[in-house]
């Protein structure tokens, strides 16, 4: 007996289901952030974890500064705009910089814009072209490199705090060590990877 059923596994969905897609993604790295972000007194949330090494505000200021540039009139001009001063991103704000309530609106703003500019697409749009640094990316590429490039940034963010959290304090944003057989049990699912 042969299966009717069609082979979905490698058909890619349609244009009009993208959008949500990594609009979902985005939204849960902007959670993940903020939600250790909130385990953080201001200490914490400035000081770097070692020598060379970013502070939980450095990293959301560098990330508030990317949203800004990338999706700031993102189908019509270059990603990376002559107005972004990247280095400046990776200077600590430090005591006497900008204030955690400062970097807190600059965050908030950046993914703004970014939600705006997903808002804004077109099905058609995901076939255009955008540049970033002068180098064309389909659109569906630069949201793919806009999601790993922030999704890297949010899992540092979440190891620093934790580091200064410490693992007893810590509230975790997934399943806690330990913790997947029972949430897998409240779903109904047993065994299995």
């Amino acid at each position: 007996m042969s299966n009717t059923r069609p082979d979905t596994r490698y058909t890619s969905p349609p244009p009009a289901e993208l959008v949500p897609a990594w609009r979902a993604v985005f939204e849960r790295q902007k959670a993940f952030g903020e939600h250790a972000f909130g385990q953080l007194d201001d200490a914490g949330f400035f000081r770097s974890p070692g020598e060379g090494l970013n502070s939980v505000a450095v990293i959301a200021q560098h990330i508030a500064g990317n949203l800004h540039s990338r999706f700031t009139d993102f189908l019509t001009t270059d990603g990376e705009k002559a107005w972004r001063d990247r280095d400046a991103e990776f200077v600590s704000p430090g005591p006497t910089g900008a204030s955690r309530a400062h970097l807190m609106a600059q965050w908030e703003s950046g993914w703004r814009t970014l939600f705006g500019a997903l808002d804004a697409l077109a099905p058609e749009d995901l076939s255009r072209e955008v540049t970033i640094r002068g180098v064309p990316h389909p659109v569906h590429a630069a949201l793919a490199r806009a999601i790993d490039h922030y999704a890297f940034h949010v899992g540092q963010i979440n190891v620093i705090a934790r580091l200064h959290v410490g693992s007893a304090g810590w509230k975790w944003f997934t399943l806690p060590p330990g913790g997947t057989a029972a949430f897998n049990a409240s779903l109904g699912h047993t065994g299995g990877v």
